[in-house]
């Protein structure tokens, strides 16, 4: 099945993916986005339409949808008031790709993302986690409060707007707002010699490449229903395993220093996907419903997302570049803090 569709975020980081698959399926595609198109650096490809649309004017988006579409994507959709504005245009869409998140989910005792600040408040999922597991209460708190109302606002109109609700883990690839390679491609770069790592480095906090996520996108496309679904990498890799590819990909070799147990201080042993514990998502829902299987694994794709970086970081200080992290860094500790780490070091005779 293919037909029209329309991308709503197509000049981000999985929008760019999905537009181009979506495309090469056979799809007549619309990019929408507050840009225009498929990426201010790249022509979308041949036979794409683009248009500029901020999707928070219901107005302008009804506009840009003009007659209708076979299946929506929307890679921006953040709570309820976003799933209601969908269902307003929902006489005009036959169904819905829409991106979540496993931020979601909570365990069995009610711990999750935003419990882990708090004492034995680090959340154990089952492995591997399935989309049955318990989520979040919805409500307008959190990330994933909001992601959960969403997520409720949709399947329960299931029968006006088919949607399938993407669950996806640490999203990564060129293009990211987000790049938690950062973490150790400027490491690399700056010739820092040591990786230190807590929990011994057997984090997992389950990664998925923007193309897989595209992969997944193209196949709910081709098969509307109700539904959610984890989106997830073939592996979740650990990050000590992360920290080895990132340098391989550099051609740079770094000493490994494990702690046992979490960080001795905020910004010593620290890492994007360091957690106590591991999320490692099930992702035999989406093969068995829509045949999904991965385009790509972490270890194959990080060699281009660290070019990217790397490129980047030659043009201006890291902190301009990317804003998302450097907030998160100024907010919770420097993510080089390279001084600390030294002290840290010499103090333990590593």
């Amino acid at each position: 099945m293919t037909g029209t569709a329309f991308v709503i975020g197509a000049s981000g980081q999985m929008g760019r993916q999905a537009v181009r698959a979506l495309a090469a399926d056979g799809w007549r595609v619309t990019a929408a986005s507050r840009r225009g198109g498929g990426g201010a650096d790249e022509r979308p490809p041949e036979g794409v339409r683009t248009v500029r649309v901020d999707r928070s004017d219901t107005a302008a988006l009804a506009a840009a949808l003009g007659d209708g579409c076979d299946v929506l994507l929307d890679c921006v959709a953040y709570d309820a008031a976003d799933a209601r504005q969908l269902l307003a245009l929902s006489d005009r869409i036959g169904s819905a790709v829409v991106i979540s998140s496993a931020a979601v989910y909570e365990d069995e005792r009610g711990r999750n993302f935003d419990t882990q600040g708090e004492p034995d408040g680090a959340p154990r999922y089952p492995l591997p986690l399935p989309e049955t597991c318990a989520t979040v209460a919805p409500g307008p708190a959190t990330y994933g409060t909001r992601k959960v109302e969403l997520e409720q606002t949709l399947l329960a109109a299931g029968d006006r707007l088919p949607s399938t609700l993407l669950r996806a883990g640490a999203v990564h690839g060129t293009h990211s707002p987000l790049p938690r390679e950062l973490h150790f491609v400027k490491r690399a770069l700056d010739g820092r010699p040591v990786r230190v790592l807590a929990y011994g480095g057997a984090s997992r906090f389950h990664p998925v490449h923007a193309s897989n996520v595209a992969e997944l996108v193209r196949l709910a496309a081709a098969k509307p229903g109700s539904r959610v679904l984890n989106a997830g990498d073939p592996q979740a890799p650990t990050v000590a395993e992360i920290s080895a590819t990132v340098d391989r990909a550099l051609g740079v070799t770094s000493e490994t220093v494990l702690i046992d147990g979490p960080p001795p201080a905020p910004t010593v042993g620290d890492t994007p996907w360091s957690t106590p514990h591991p999320m490692v998502l099930d992702m035999s829902a989406a093969e068995r419903e829509l045949g999904y299987r991965p385009v790509t694994t972490y270890e194959d794709s990080v060699p281009e997302t660290a070019a990217w970086l790397a490129a980047e970081l030659a043009k201006a200080d890291w902190r301009d570049l990317f804003p998302l992290p450097a907030r998160l860094s100024a907010d919770h500790g420097d993510w080089f803090d390279y001084a600390a780490e030294d002290d840290w070091l010499a103090a333990n005779g590593a």
